[in-house]
């Protein structure tokens, strides 16, 4: 008897031989190396080896959008062949046009002359023809054919590479074994808007985009200091994307910024591909869930890292910025703390600190206190607590988990669907669906109630890593609080507490300045006034110590002079 794969064979197609596609490694082991190899060459002096090499390297006759130029450059007289290469949509058009090619292409009675001037300006000054410099075409180019502002001379095809594909123009002219990197980037990009993640109240209204220049020049235009430094670097071997080091020369540690320039130097990568991986890269520790690096999109909060003291790492194509080091209590503040007075701000991070044990300890003790310490509980609220729970099937670990993954459904949807169905979403299943589990006896009310605060205090936490990283141990500190009770949860903070203790962040303490102990006169955790804040943080051993001066209200003691006169 026939099998059914050939008898359906015979009924859908004429050949009994199966098409099968199959995917196979055909490259050869040393082509990586060769690649390699080829990333080092220099500029020839033969125009048509470079073409050809060039034509090779950016895959010229099958890449639609790669544009090779070739021209006829005439000087004293000689014809010197010439090509171009550019990105089309990288570039601007009009730059090309009229500061490259017009100048080289067509004949111009000034530039041509400049030879001639060179000479009768020796002669005027009695010296020989002889000692006058000698003729270069490059020389020439530079200074009288090519005016555009930005221009410079490279010889690495690897660096040629790199300018072309992020938006540069490049000129090869025969005989001469290097080529002209001439910036006329112009691409589309996203204007400057509000913060969308980082809501600002009184602040500025400023966030970064993904264009690394137009994040560099807003720093500029906020932080007016010539000593603030900007180095850029290339990260990642196959996709060579720029990111920018940004600190203050007279203010950062010198030892904290060759850190950072080391271990950016260092990443044996193809790619990255955005700058949550590059956080990862460049932490100290790797075993651990804690953020070690913050990251924002306002730029008056990093501009305000810069000034004390930290770096600043900006990637391209990335609307957020890393500032290092930093410390756990960073992340419980927020930038809007130094636009309210020091009292409010401080009462402000003691409700978050609060927030942060309610978001971490509240299931667990929970869990723990109507488990093994019930004598804790007044009697009115266990028996309401025990009313509540007498037809709910499941015991008070499987119940509080299940509320937990919900409420984290719940949030992710929330996150993930349209904007115009978020709200539907919150709606649906905080009301409907939790309404409809109490009144099914799936869940107690009291539990509702208690998951419903736990999540709205972790929204209370400024910086969403370690929101999720608290969001993450509450379930081990659940896990703890049902079979151990309150030693469970006790051995859980000990051991939270030891790693916090543990961990550095580029040289300086996880719990800095406490742990180790540090005078915490100026630089603690909570505002003083803002005549009081003269000194910067000690535990990033700073250059300059001093913000402002003993006496940064000058004008209360002048005014009273004025007075007396």
């Amino acid at each position: 008897m026939k099998s059914l794969k050939q008898i359906f064979s015979k009924l859908f197609v004429d050949n009994e031989e199966e098409y099968l596609f199959l995917l196979s490694k055909e490259k050869n082991k040393n082509e990586n190396e060769r690649e390699d190899e080829e990333d080092n060459k220099e500029v020839y002096p033969s125009l048509n080896v470079n073409l050809e090499y060039i034509n090779l390297r950016f895959n010229s006759l099958i890449n639609s959008d790669i544009k090779i130029r070739e021209f006829i450059i005439n000087v004293k007289k000689r014809n010197y062949k010439a090509f171009i290469i550019y990105v089309d949509g990288m570039v601007n058009s009009d730059s090309i046009n009229e500061f490259v090619l017009k100048p080289l292409m067509l004949k111009n009675i000034s530039n041509q002359s400049r030879e001639q001037q060179v000479i009768s300006e020796a002669i005027a000054d009695n010296i020989t023809i002889r000692h006058v410099k000698k003729f270069r075409i490059e020389d020439y180019i530079l200074e009288c054919l090519i005016p555009q502002n930005d221009i410079s001379l490279v010889t690495s095809f690897n660096k040629i590479a790199s300018d072309v594909v992020s938006g540069n123009c490049v000129l090869f002219i025969d005989t001469i074994n290097y080529a002209f990197d001439i910036a006329v980037k112009k691409y589309e990009k996203r204007s400057i808007a509000e913060p969308k993640n980082e809501q600002v109240i009184k602040g500025s209204q400023e966030a970064f985009v993904e264009d690394l220049r137009t994040n560099t020049s807003m720093i500029r235009r906020n932080l007016n200091n010539e000593k603030l430094v900007i180095e850029n670097l290339c990260v990642g071997k196959t996709d060579k994307n720029n990111c920018a080091i940004c600190y203050m020369k007279n203010i950062a540690n010198s030892s904290l910024v060759a850190e950072v320039k080391f271990r950016l130097n260092n990443l044996d990568v193809d790619y990255i591909s955005s700058i949550g991986e590059l956080e990862q890269l460049i932490q100290d520790n790797v075993n651990t869930t804690l953020p070690q690096t913050i990251s924002t999109e306002r730029v008056d909060n990093i501009v305000n890292y810069l000034l004390q003291g930290r770096v600043a790492i900006i990637y391209n194509g990335v609307p957020y910025v890393i500032a290092l080091p930093v410390t756990f209590f960073d992340f419980l503040s927020s930038p809007e703390d130094k636009n309210i007075n020091n009292i409010f701000a401080n009462a402000l991070k003691l409700i978050r600190i609060f927030a942060t044990f309610i978001t971490l300890l509240l299931p667990s003790l929970y869990i723990a206190i109507t488990t093994f310490h019930r004598e804790l509980i007044p009697t009115e609220l266990l028996f309401s607590i025990v009313s509540s729970r007498g037809e709910v099937p499941f015991a008070v670990i499987v119940e509080i988990v299940l509320m937990e993954i919900s409420f984290e459904i719940i949030r992710e949807a929330g996150l993930r669907v349209p904007t115009a169905l978020g709200s539907t979403v919150g709606i649906v299943g905080a009301l409907i669906l939790g309404q409809a589990a109490v009144e099914a006896k799936i869940v107690s009310p009291i539990l509702v109630i208690l998951i419903a605060i736990t999540g709205i205090t972790s929204f209370i936490i400024p910086d969403n890593s370690l929101s999720l990283h608290l969001r993450l141990y509450r379930f081990l500190y659940t896990l703890l609080g049902s079979t151990c009770g309150f030693f469970g949860i006790a051995i859980g903070i000990v051991i939270h507490i030891t790693v916090l203790c543990s961990l550095h962040s580029f040289g300086v303490s996880y719990l800095a300045p406490y742990i180790p102990f540090q005078k915490t006169k100026y630089n603690g955790f909570f505002l003083l006034p803002a005549w009081r804040r003269e000194k910067r943080y000690n535990f990033l051993q700073t250059q300059k110590d001093n913000i402002q001066s003993k006496i940064s209200m000058k004008w209360r003691y002048l005014s009273g002079k004025r007075k007396n006169k």
